[in-house]
């Protein structure tokens, strides 16, 4: 494969500087491995921060895609669309609930979540609904999914915030109960199974299975944010399922198209009717491509048992890291599920995203604190072993050479 030109001297003249880069270009990949324009191979322990499913050029995905780029890529929502109906079958079955609305990303499928809640409110009578959120919570950058984040570093030079949210800390029962008790216009709660931005928080099993409750009794909707902790990722399609509960409103998007744009509001009957004709649209959302992204990702995963390696390398890649750093001064603590993992160090660790760079191993840091690995599902053991052989040195020379802030 021919390699795009090297970086110019001063690289992205005409971007607008949003990022905070990396100093390199990646050219192409093949499974779990990507290659710079400089020809330096990289381990992506990354997965395009848990987008990259089948990771890259997958030998089934490619041709799929190639074939629908021959079809149709967009018509708009004018017309019946066969392949969103099939898509959106398939996660019915998965995950238990009943429709699905498609959008193109985790941020609109969040905002579409939001606007079913205010919509369910009004039609109780509810002028000014408020939906519960969490502390630590990221949902998006829009300004509603901004206000619904619980983070003020991205949420400073964006004020006034919307209205409307009511936080409360993560696990914490009495807090949801005493909001219940006083606050007569919430309609639902809206979280993340597993906080991603936030540093791999877990939502515990007992926890949403108690908020499940309270949703039933109160009449709310439980909305749960897959996005990023969905689609296998964890072991099981979607992470709350690890509680036996089902939720009235699921965002989902990143890993559900393998790298092409694609988000979804999958609903149960609670909340499946509440937007009709009018209410909420788009017009790139639910496009063939996306679709056919979406419905062979999931075949792939069903032919190839992708939740069952996700749910053992996993497993695998938290004990070698436990046993590797758990007497390690300057270690915290291993959180997460299947291939969504964080590391916990007692110190800011964003210089390992260079660092790790260096040595061929892609990852990020989260909550300024976290090393967070999302890789791609097709991962293999001696691949997550290799992970762990660069990492492990990776962070134990960084504790042993950077002070406690």
């Amino acid at each position: 494969m021919n390699a795009p030109e090297k970086l110019p001297a001063s690289p992205e003249p005409h971007v607008m500087k949003t990022y905070g880069r990396l100093p390199m270009a990646l050219s192409h990949g093949r499974g779990c491995w990507v290659w710079d324009t400089d020809g330096k191979k990289y381990l992506d322990g990354l997965g395009g921060i848990a987008v990259n499913t089948l990771g890259h050029a997958h030998p089934k995905l490619v041709p799929a895609l190639q074939e629908q780029v021959g079809k149709l890529i967009h018509t708009s929502n004018y017309y019946a669309a066969p392949l969103q109906e099939k898509l959106a079958a398939k996660l019915c079955e998965v995950s238990g609930l009943t429709n699905v609305f498609f959008c193109n990303s985790g941020l609109e499928a969040n905002e579409g979540a939001i606007k079913i809640a205010r919509k369910f409110g009004h039609d109780k009578g509810i002028d000014r609904p408020e939906i519960i959120v969490y502390e630590k919570a990221f949902h998006g950058r829009s300004i509603a999914t901004l206000s619904a984040t619980g983070n003020p570093k991205v949420q400073a030079g964006f004020g006034p915030l919307v209205e409307g949210f009511v936080r409360v800390p993560l696990n914490d029962v009495a807090a949801i109960e005493s909001v219940a008790t006083t606050n007569p216009n919430v309609v639902a709660v809206f979280l993340e199974v597993i906080q991603g931005e936030g540093g791999i928080n877990a939502a515990k099993a007992e926890y949403l299975q108690a908020v499940r409750r309270i949703c039933d009794a109160k009449g709310w909707l439980l909305m749960l944010d897959e996005v990023q902790c969905g689609i296998g990722r964890t072991g099981k399609w979607f992470a709350h399922q690890w509680a036996g509960i089902q939720p009235d409103v699921m965002p989902l998007a990143k890993g559900l198209g393998s790298g092409v744009p694609v988000g979804a509001i999958v609903c149960g009957p609670r909340a499946a009717k509440v937007l009709g004709p009018g209410n909420h649209g788009t017009t790139f959302g639910g496009n063939p491509l996306a679709m056919r992204a979406g419905i062979e990702t999931l075949t792939i995963m069903e032919e190839d048992k992708l939740l069952d390696n996700a749910a053992n390398v996993g497993a695998a890649l938290r004990a070698a890291f436990l046993r590797n750093l758990q007497d390690l001064p300057g270690f915290v603590e291993i959180r997460g599920q299947g291939l969504m993992i964080g590391i916990e160090l007692d110190r800011p660790c964003g210089e390992l995203l260079l660092r790790a760079a260096e040595a061929g191993l892609m990852i990020s840091v989260t909550a300024d604190s976290v090393i967070r690995l999302l890789p791609p599902l097709i991962i293999s053991m001696p691949e997550a072993e290799q992970i762990v052989a660069i990492l492990v040195p990776l962070i134990k020379d960084f504790l042993a050479s950077t002070p406690q802030k």
